[in-house]
């Protein structure tokens, strides 16, 4: 059952001794594809800014903006009207030897480097290949890991920040959706299978009301390819339903932060964030 959802996410920065300027990039704004499709979207920014808009390598939309006048603070609004009507991926199954053949690997070599970010470190990579052998096939594989990182980690809601490293977050055995994220990614691309980070809203009320508003979460999901894309939620070790609208897609969170920049003026920061969700139909 599809849903119509306008989204609402209010976010930017408290300068502590202000800002005599400031370069910014959003990247709020979904785009249509065959999972969704968007009827609305605009991002506000005050102080008023220069801006313009276009889109990334990896296809999602960016809002570059500067604003070259001493402002306190730096608001950015960012509001969309989303369709989401999800299907089932049509993956194909692979084994692992159709998994591991040199045109897959050349094919989606940027989204199978395991770098200090998604790297999933020693202890978890020991339990991993336990978990390797025990998997016919890489799909298997992917089931399994979602499960052992739901099991083992606590999640943190409310939060979006972002650990530097992903061993730091399984160390601590708690995690934001981001954070679970990027272990997933690791976790898959130590086992050679492509895995990119998704980042996007969802709204957790799971029976939510027309015309009710709620509030949402920037949410972080993963996709692995199965011969076509396939997402995954390591948060709820399930499939993206409806209730989830895709901002973009890249290799981590670096590669889709929802606001970033850098200002002039005494050093110190502070960033804001709210999202709200309402059922249209």
């Amino acid at each position: 059952m599809s849903m119509t959802l306008r989204l609402h996410h209010y976010t930017g920065y408290t300068y502590k001794g202000g800002a005599s300027a400031s370069y910014n990039e959003a990247r709020m704004q979904p785009q249509s594809n065959p999972d969704q499709t968007v009827q609305y979207t605009k991002v506000e920014v005050s102080p008023h800014p220069w801006s313009m808009t276009w889109t990334d390598y990896w296809g999602t939309l960016v809002t570059s903006f500067e604003v070259h006048e001493p402002h306190p603070e730096l608001k950015v609004e960012a509001t969309s009207t989303v369709t989401v009507d999800r299907r089932a991926a049509e993956s194909e199954h692979l084994g692992w030897d159709q998994m591991y053949a040199d045109d897959v690997r050349d094919r989606w070599l940027e989204v199978l480097s395991v770098d200090e970010r998604v790297e999933p470190g020693t202890e978890l990579r020991t339990e991993l290949q336990r978990l390797r052998y025990d998997s016919a096939a890489p799909e298997d594989f992917v089931a399994l890991v979602a499960r052992h990182l739901s099991d083992q980690m606590e999640l943190v809601r409310g939060r979006t920040t972002v650990h530097p490293r992903s061993q730091e977050a399984w160390a601590a055995r708690s995690a934001t959706a981001q954070d679970l994220a990027h272990l997933a990614i690791g976790a898959l691309r130590a086992f050679r299978i492509p895995a990119r980070y998704v980042a996007g809203y969802m709204l957790p009320e799971p029976d939510p009301q027309v015309g009710e508003t709620y509030p949402g979460d920037p949410h972080a999901w993963i996709q692995w390819w199965d011969g076509a894309w396939v997402p995954l939620d390591p948060t709820r070790c399930s499939v993206p339903d409806d209730h989830y609208v895709e901002v973009g897609v890249g290799r981590d969170h670096k590669d889709v932060v929802p606001l970033s920049g850098i200002f002039t003026g005494a050093p110190g920061s502070t960033m804001f964030t709210r999202v709200e969700m309402t059922r249209l139909a």
